[in-house]
């Protein structure tokens, strides 16, 4: 009787931390559709990029490493920097290509991290479940509706292959995340990849000229918005969810962020949704909620 008890509460201890999973995993992909948003505003403030990221992510850095987030052994910060600079090598090869190929069409590639997370998996030996596998077939098909498909405008080698490696140094990020990072806190991790991208995007300011410092309110109200929401709240919670469900999950439920941007842009910029984001959207929710239906609790 006693173990049966047991073995119950072990249960319902395991579903809740899986639920949690979930739930950490969206509001991730919440957070990170304020992105597109806070970037067009930046934009029409003046903002370049190089300022805008080295004053988000720096002034991340600086406050979680005097809290003392950045606490670690000189084994761990290796790992973590690791991770880091995986993240950052994303975000540049994303900017690239978006200077080179159509904003859609770098999304879609970067979207395309989930699949990478899998073959990430396979080839280490964890192969992917029947679920898993529809689930990314269809929430790649729902991305390819939903922010359109390479065109001929987009017929540059360079940046659909910044684009790619956006997308596979992504999911290496979520996949090392779940092995490298799995015994670091969220916000420990989320100050070494803060760090490595801060000290990135300064040396690319400075290779094009001193970087800028925000001026006025507006400018100052982007960046603390940025160090806010898709980075103190969704680099976080996606850690968080994937030390729970896996990565492979918890990047398919990341790809739920294009609309939370096409929300977020209709809500605040006033701009339409067609039927064909309508159709893409529902392709996307049905593979994410086809991941967890056949998910099971696998730590991929």
């Amino acid at each position: 009787m006693l173990g049966r008890e047991r073995m119950k509460t072990g249960l319902n201890s395991a579903r809740s931390d899986e639920w949690a999973g979930v739930a950490l995993a969206l509001v991730s992909a919440v957070a990170s559709g304020s992105l597109g948003i806070l970037g067009k505003a930046a934009a029409s403030l003046g903002m370049g990029t190089p300022t805008l990221l080295s004053w988000r992510f720096g002034l991340t850095a600086a406050l979680l490493f005097a809290l003392g987030a950045g606490r670690v052994g000189r084994g761990e910060r290796v790992r973590l920097l690791v991770v880091g600079a995986m993240y950052a090598m994303s975000t540049v090869a994303y900017f690239t290509a978006l200077g080179r190929v159509s904003a859609g069409t770098a999304g879609l590639l970067v979207y395309v991290a989930p699949a990478f997370v899998v073959l990430y998996g396979a080839l280490l030996g964890t192969r992917p479940t029947v679920g898993q596998v529809g689930a990314l077939v269809l929430a790649l098909a729902g991305l390819g509706v939903v922010v359109g498909l390479p065109g001929a405008a987009d017929a540059d080698a360079l940046g659909l292959a910044a684009g790619g490696a956006a997308g596979a140094l992504y999911g290496g990020f979520v996949f090392a995340s779940g092995r490298l990072a799995a015994g670091s806190a969220p916000l420990t991790v989320t100050a070494h990849v803060a760090l490595v991208c801060a000290l990135t995007f300064a040396a690319l300011g400075f290779a094009h000229g001193t970087p800028g410092v925000p001026s006025g309110a507006a400018q100052w109200t982007v960046v603390v918005a940025m160090i806010v929401a898709p980075t103190l709240v969704a680099i976080p919670a996606l850690l968080g969810a994937v030390r729970r469900i896996g990565g492979t999950r918890a990047s398919l439920l990341a790809t739920t962020d294009p609309l939370w941007t096409l929300l977020f842009a209709a809500l605040f910029l006033g701009e339409g949704v067609g039927a064909s984001q309508l159709l893409g959207g529902a392709l996307i929710l049905s593979g994410s909620a086809l991941a967890q239906i056949g998910g099971g609790t696998r730590r991929d």
